[in-house]
């Protein structure tokens, strides 16, 4: 089967259930696991690079006020692959190709191909995710494997932090705006013994203000601006210290949003190994990702 996928987490989530020999393209944002980088790519960021947090929210919300889109998909590329099976989403318009263009450019291409949308709201859509795929593509075994494979690193965490004082917790999703994360961030959070101040699980991510977010008295804050790894999280982070400083918490900590929190796909799992290292570092020593959470601050207040 010759796949095309237009997103990354449904890139990340093909080669987890053994598809990565089927998969011929995906975006220009694709970076895991590290053999999509030999594959073609069909979509381009219309964004010029170097913009600011602040000058990144107001180019995405004029371009989603005039109906364009912050992509491109090339159409020329995308039929050159002559997929069988394109993989995207609907969810979210600032995260790919729009739903709508990539059905009306199926329609035209002689390989005819299935069109399936992955728009998980929460962790356990995510999964459902999961038996889409391995369904559509014949991978039921393979599903059910990954399946079970995060369902016991999740009881793993959960025995961990049993019991265990819940430390309220702010996941901040961008900073010029602030959104506080939601959909299954909160999940999360409470997942790995937390307790989510702000956000709402299933529920799309929060803008409030700096304000709304002392208010909110949260004691540690996790810093994961959607797409930025753990460098440039932590950039972020000193570059409005001190907003954060202002929010009163006792710890800030930058983490690698890409890999771990903005995309539903299979390391979700590891996002919360991360985050359940981050609250309670006595319990859960060590994580597969627990090496990427840069800590920002510490105070005794």
């Amino acid at each position: 089967m010759r796949i095309v996928s237009l997103v990354p987490h449904a890139t990340e989530l093909l080669f987890a259930l053994g598809l990565g020999p089927d998969v011929v393209g995906v975006t220009h944002e694709c970076d895991y696991p590290p053999a999509v980088q030999a594959l073609a790519r069909v979509t381009r960021d219309v964004l010029p690079s170097g913009l600011s947090a602040g000058e990144i929210d107001a180019a995405v919300r004029e371009r989603t006020l005039e109906g364009e889109a912050i992509y491109e998909l090339d159409r020329d590329a995308l039929a050159a692959l002559e997929p069988q099976l394109i993989v995207t989403q609907a969810l979210c318009p600032v995260c790919a190709v729009s739903y709508e263009e990539v059905a009306e450019v199926a329609k035209t291409l002689p390989s005819a191909p299935h069109v399936i949308a992955l728009d998980p709201k929460t962790f356990g859509e995510t999964l459902g995710d999961v038996r889409t795929i391995a369904q559509a593509t014949d991978r039921r075994d393979a599903g059910v494997a990954l399946i079970a494979e995060i369902a016991a690193r999740i009881d793993r965490v959960q025995l961990a932090v049993r019991a265990q004082p819940r430390p309220r917790v702010a996941a901040i999703e961008w900073l010029d705006p602030v959104f506080v994360a939601g959909h299954w961030t909160p999940q999360l959070i409470e997942l790995a013994g937390g307790e989510d101040v702000l956000g709402m699980a299933g529920e799309p991510s929060l803008l409030v203000s700096w304000e709304e977010l002392a208010a909110a008295r949260p004691e540690i804050l996790v810093v994961m601006p959607c797409g930025y790894d753990e460098q440039r999280a932590h950039a972020e982070a000193l570059a409005y210290a001190d907003e954060l400083a202002g929010v009163g918490a006792k710890r800030i900590v930058a983490v690698n949003a890409s890999a771990y929190f903005s995309r539903p796909g299979p390391r979700l799992i590891d996002g919360l190994e991360l985050l359940a290292h981050v609250l309670h570092p006595e319990r859960v020593r060590e994580a597969t990702a627990a090496a990427l959470a840069l800590e920002l601050s510490s105070t005794s207040g």
